[in-house]
């Protein structure tokens, strides 16, 4: 059974939802599931922009080839190569046979790579820049390498003002019935799937988001058709300004993530002891995450979102805890910048967490160390109450 949303007179959602993933790339918890976005234009010519995941092709086939009826599909546009875009290419062909594949010069190497059969006699190879007219509907190709991908592409509708956006502005979650962001009270829960799709699929490329975003604002966009999550064709500034905070690496507001790493629950005491401290001095955005409970993906979307960053490890093995080794590595490949981040470490005969802390730190640009590193010798006592009260105070001035 067919199951798709029209979007303009003649542009269609053809994507499917896949509630029964459990982790997105086999790396990201995703609750609440992922789409999978595909789209059929009906025009003169007939244009699929991209396909989906190998593991929903049965429901794919059947929007798309209810849409298109007795007509054939002209061409099919690759904007972005992952597999959880394209697996379906080799099936598209077996289908509709004469479909062209409209992709640049790395798009078809990639192609090459992925799939065994021939494929090239159906290649159109486009640059920078270059459009195609496919009746009233004029499409323009401009390159976005690095967002995520080397051979990532974006496809403007130059006569709608549609934006195919391959994986910019996507985000988690399963689109329950509503495929617009206007058609949903979009709060923060929504703004967070954004945040932590962003942050750990395509943060790491700034610069090249930001030279993404730096074309897009010659369009005339109306909407933002991207391959995950939802479609946008209201508040399309509020969206952009977001991609651009993030892009650009600096925080959307002021508050405090602490990440602590606690094996019998002291040094997790001597961070929560320093956010009641916080909290009284007015703090009003603070989260906390046990680096041994939360998934990493989570813990670097509030690192993004916030100002300032206290990490609180115990010493394991004379570096830090397992956990908080593999969180600060993450972050780092992240490339976050321009935060301010507070230390805290914890041992018993030669606390050495803080040392390990900040030298990946220091690998990384623009992160400010605010206050002493705040060492507490096996369990919180009186003592570093004003050790931790001082480094509140510090934290509180950053800010």
């Amino acid at each position: 059974m067919h199951n798709e949303r029209k979007i303009t007179n003649d542009l269609y959602w053809v994507g499917v939802n896949d509630r029964r993933i459990a982790l997105f790339e086999n790396v990201y918890p995703v609750p609440g599931g992922i789409s999978y976005n595909s789209y059929l234009l009906i025009d003169d010519k007939t244009v699929l922009f991209d396909t989906v995941d190998r593991c929903m092709s049965h429901q794919f086939f059947d929007n798309l080839e209810f849409i298109l009826g007795e007509r054939k599909l002209d061409y099919v546009v690759v904007n972005h190569m992952e597999p959880d875009h394209s697996a379906n290419l080799s099936d598209l062909l077996l289908r509709y046979p004469e479909v062209k594949i409209i992709g640049n010069a790395k798009t078809f190497v990639f192609i090459k790579q992925f799939f065994n059969n021939d494929m090239e006699s159906h290649f159109i190879t486009v640059n920078d820049g270059d459009t195609l007219s496919t009746g009233k509907h004029n499409l323009k190709f401009i390159f976005a390498p690095m967002v995520h991908w080397p051979e990532v592409m974006v496809t403007f509708d130059e006569t709608d003002g549609i934006l195919f956006s391959a994986d910019g502005f996507g985000g988690f979650g399963a689109l329950n019935g509503n495929i617009f962001a206007d058609e949903v009270d979009f709060d923060e829960s929504h703004w967070e799937n954004m945040r932590r799709y962003y942050t750990n699929i395509v943060g790491k490329y700034g610069v090249s988001v930001m030279s993404l975003l730096n074309k897009a604002t010659s369009l005339n966009i109306n909407y933002i058709c991207p391959l995950h999550g939802k479609i946008w064709r209201k508040d399309i500034d509020k969206l952009v300004d977001k991609y651009k905070k993030w892009a650009s690496y600096e925080p959307e507001e002021k508050g405090v993530t602490i990440v602590y790493g606690s094996i019998y629950g002291n040094t997790e005491n001597a961070a929560e002891i320093l956010a009641g401290i916080l909290a009284e001095k007015g703090i009003r955005n603070i989260q906390m995450f046990d680096v041994s409970v939360t998934h990493p993906s989570y813990l670097v979307s509030s690192c993004f979102r916030y100002s300032n960053i206290v990490i609180a490890s115990n010493t394991y093995n004379a570096g830090m805890f397992i956990n908080m080794d593999a969180f600060m590595h993450d972050l780092a490949a992240h490339s976050l910048k321009n935060r301010y981040v507070s230390i805290i470490e914890s041992g018993s005969w030669a606390p050495m967490s803080g040392k390990k802390i900040r030298e990946i730190l220091e690998s990384m640009k623009d992160m400010k160390i605010i206050g002493d590193t705040v060492t507490i010798t096996s369990a919180p006592k009186n003592k570093d109450y004003e050790k931790l009260e001082k480094l509140a105070s510090d934290i509180m001035n950053s800010l």
